[in-house]
Order: structure tokens, then C-alpha cells, then sequence
């Protein structure tokens, strides 16, 4: 992906390493199984990484990892997955009505690498995945 492999080219990571984290999370999904990707760039607005299971038919993407640029020296991200695709006993995330293309998502935003939370977050975009097929 041309406009993704130029977005890591160019961000030069800072402390928080939401580079890494970013990184991690679309290396975890290149291991999932039947997808398609689509990345939408919008520079000094977000990046938008998302991945589709190929059994989807009624959605265009089981979550959407972005990286929010307001800011290109502090970029932070959002990972957001329609709600009934993924579970949140804990309430980790925030329920955002109508949050993720019109339907009710469940987001978890990072401000900085956390390896428990990119754990979490791996084991949500492989739930998100498992229950997408329609």
C-alpha cells in the first residue's frame, strides 16, 4: 500500500511511540486470514487503516485503526470496531452511538505504546475479524 508505506516512511516516532503501536496493530492484521485492506489518507486530519474480511457483505470493514494527525508531532490513534463485533466486559472502551460509519462502535483511543494494551487491542481486531463474515 503505496500511501500507508509512505505515512511510516515519513512519521518520525517521538516518545509515545504510537508509530510502534500503529505498526504493530497492522502487522497483527496482515496475519488474519481472508482480507482486504483499504487505506484512506487525509493528512493533517487522520489516516485511516481498514481491514475487511473477503465473507463481509453488508459492511466495508470489521474495524478502523486511525491515526489522528491534528497534530504531526503528537499523532495519537483510534481503534474503533462496530459494536456487535467485538466484546468489552470491562468497559475498556468507549460506546459511541452511530460512531463508526452510522453504526454503534466501540473505540479505544492510545496515546502512548502500551504492550498490555496492544495485547488487548490484537486480541480485539482478532474477534472483530472471527465474527465479520456475514
Amino acid at each position: 500500500m503505496k500511501e500507508l508505506d509512505a505515512l511510516l516512511n515519513d512519521w518520525k516516532d517521538n516518545d509515545n511511540q504510537t508509530r510502534k503501536a500503529f505498526t504493530e496493530l497492522v502487522d497483527h492484521v496482515n496475519t488474519l486470514s481472508d482480507i482486504a485492506l483499504e487505506f484512506v489518507s487525509r493528512p493533517g486530519v487522520s489516516y485511516s487503516f481498514r481491514p475487511r474480511h473477503t465473507a463481509q457483505a453488508k459492511r466495508p470493514l470489521f474495524a478502523m485503526v486511525d491515526v489522528i494527525d491534528d497534530d504531526p508531532e503528537d499523532r495519537w490513534l483510534s481503534i474503533c470496531f462496530y459494536a456487535d463485533l467485538v466484546t468489552d466486559p470491562q468497559e475498556q472502551g468507549d460506546h459511541v452511538p452511530e460512531g463508526l460509519l452510522g453504526e454503534d462502535a466501540c473505540c479505544f483511543d492510545m496515546y502512548e505504546y502500551d504492550e498490555q494494551e496492544i495485547a488487548f487491542l490484537k486480541e480485539k481486531l482478532t474477534e472483530a475479524h472471527g465474527n465479520a463474515p456475514e
